[in-house]
């Protein structure tokens, strides 16, 4: 009888979940959502899956989902196994010609590839491109010193468009194209906000190890605006690592998105949690 009584309060719940979801499927019913995927999730095959399959049940509730990744843990992996010395300037690495074509046969190659094949497995129709193709992402360099690292200027979403259209899921590798035709390596959150933004976005989802953007006492902020960020900022209570997501998460709202929110992509269904509930499931920004 106990079991039972468990067995059907678990029913419950789920019943009530999904009954309670049904505001948040209507309200991004045919919404584009991008979402930069990297982090723990990339390296555990079980995460990968749970996170494919999630991808794949967005699609079929009609949210158009494109997935922007990054790789750096596999880049330097590679590096190292083909002895390719890299060199440093203020932490950043610096890219040169050789460095480059490892980058893009990393991320262009077996990552965008690893996340298409694991989108599919679980029913979905995932097609992997660069930000080279059909010039998705023009790029000038981000600093001279870094070599071939590009800062997205011109973002021609016309291919995604064709996607969006259809029931193909694209999965995008953070590699752009230069005016003359050279090959840039894109940090993975400014790719992601730059497709946003060029998109005209309904959310950018900025996935990470953190829970998300965190108040003085270490409590996590669910609800902030721009304006609250830059405070924080100039408080040092938003600083290190979490500075480049919350301007990427900014730079994205000016160029049109409607909100973004940095989460943490280590929990179960975070992106599902995010959209589909009321209590989401990170820090959203914005105006």
């Amino acid at each position: 009888m106990e079991i039972q009584k468990a067995m059907n309060s678990d029913w419950f719940a789920t019943a009530r979940t999904l009954s309670e979801a049904l505001p948040y499927l209507q309200r991004y019913d045919g919404a584009v959502v991008v979402i930069k995927f990297g982090g723990h999730a990339m390296g555990d095959d079980a995460a990968m899956e749970k996170f494919a399959r999630d991808i794949v049940l967005m699609k079929q509730v009609n949210v158009n989902p494109v997935l922007v990744h990054g790789g750096g843990p596999m880049i330097n992996e590679m590096l190292e196994r083909l002895n390719v010395e890299t060199s440093f300037v203020d932490g950043k690495r610096v890219t040169d010609r050789e460095t480059m074509k490892v980058v893009e046969m990393v991320l262009s190659g077996s990552v965008n590839k690893r996340i298409v094949a694991a989108i599919n497995k679980q029913g979905g129709k995932a097609v992997g491109l660069s930000g080279k193709d059909a010039n998705l992402m023009v790029c000038e360099p981000a600093d001279e010193k870094l070599g071939f690292v590009g800062e997205p200027t011109t973002i021609n979403p016309a291919v995604l468009d064709t996607f969006l259209e259809s029931d193909l899921i694209p999965v995008i590798a953070p590699i752009g194209v230069g005016k003359a035709g050279e090959t840039y390596n894109i940090n993975g959150d400014t790719a992601a906000g730059a497709i946003a933004a060029g998109l005209k976005a309904d959310r950018l989802l900025l996935l990470t190890d953190v829970a998300g953007v965190k108040d003085a006492d270490g409590n996590v902020i669910t609800d902030l605006t721009s304006e609250q960020v830059k405070t924080l900022t100039d408080e040092g209570v938003i600083a290190g690592g979490m500075i480049p997501k919350t301007q990427t998460a900014m730079k994205a709202l000016e160029g049109g998105v409607r909100a973004a929110v940095i989460l943490d992509g280590r929990a179960p269904h975070a992106c599902l949690l995010e959209l589909f509930t009321e209590h989401g499931a990170g820090s959203l920004i914005r105006d």
